[in-house]
């Protein structure tokens, strides 16, 4: 077994009620896996959707906060950003799972690297429509008044606008979903030139870009749909690897 230090990243999970066995690999990943790691990252997307912190009785948050608090007791920083799918998850969640929300992008040392970490989305540039939606999502004024609803309220207009999102993505061709080449050029450019890693598109794979003479590592995240899967890396680079 390798015991060298490292740190384990994954995103896009999509936990639901309606994908227990999801959850179970996630439970048992904390428990058998993520527990000799330096430092697990969650990249966005730990649930399929999020109406809000505010719901303590909620089974799944709280088999996922166990799990992620059972984690950071045996002194494995734990740290989520938000997603697509979970902008709404805030401090509150992040303290019940003893862990830190992330800003999105930041940019931290992984193992002596410095490393760009992003959920993905802000990537997709020309998907048109979805950053339209994203700006709206994440203006806080219109969290504002979509956390004033009570929480079945809220449950059901997220319900329809995650049915709205995937009718609206049989619509739009697989490039335009995927993150555009200047886009990711500009944000490896204005920080520095470092390896990025990120979730959001579901195209796992590691590529090399070349930015103003620099060569860059970028690295995409697997989603949990078919079978989980997570990044591992250490002083000598990274690995991905499928459960």
């Amino acid at each position: 077994m390798d015991h060298r230090p490292h740190s384990l990243l994954i995103s896009d999970l999509h936990l639901a009620a309606q994908r227990p066995q999801i959850t179970v690999q996630f439970v048992g990943f904390t428990e058998r896996i993520a527990g000799a790691a330096q430092a697990l990252y969650i990249l966005g997307d730990l649930f399929e959707y999020w109406v809000g912190d505010d719901d303590p009785d909620d089974p799944l948050a709280t088999a996922v906060a166990d799990a992620l608090q059972a984690l950071a007791a045996r002194n494995v920083g734990v740290f989520l950003m938000q997603g697509n799918r979970d902008v709404l998850m805030s401090t509150a969640f992040a303290t019940r799972c003893g862990a830190t929300l992330l800003a999105d992008p930041v940019l931290t040392d992984l193992h002596g690297a410095p490393t760009l970490l992003t959920h993905g989305d802000t990537l997709c540039t020309g998907d048109t429509d979805y950053q339209r939606f994203r700006a709206y999502a994440r203006d806080t004024a219109n969290q504002a008044r979509f956390l004033a609803q009570p929480l079945a309220a809220r449950r059901e207009q997220m319900l329809g606008m995650r049915a709205q999102s995937e009718a609206s993505k049989q619509q739009k061709s697989e490039t335009i979903m995927d993150v555009a080449p200047a886009a990711v050029d500009d944000l490896l450019r204005r920080h520095g030139y470092p390896r990025l890693i990120h979730g959001h598109t579901h195209r796992p794979a590691r590529h090399v870009h070349r930015v103003d003479g620099h060569t860059c590592e970028r690295w995409v995240l697997n989603d949990w749909y078919q079978r989980g899967g997570y990044l591992r890396c250490d002083a000598s680079g990274c690995t991905a690897v499928l459960l």
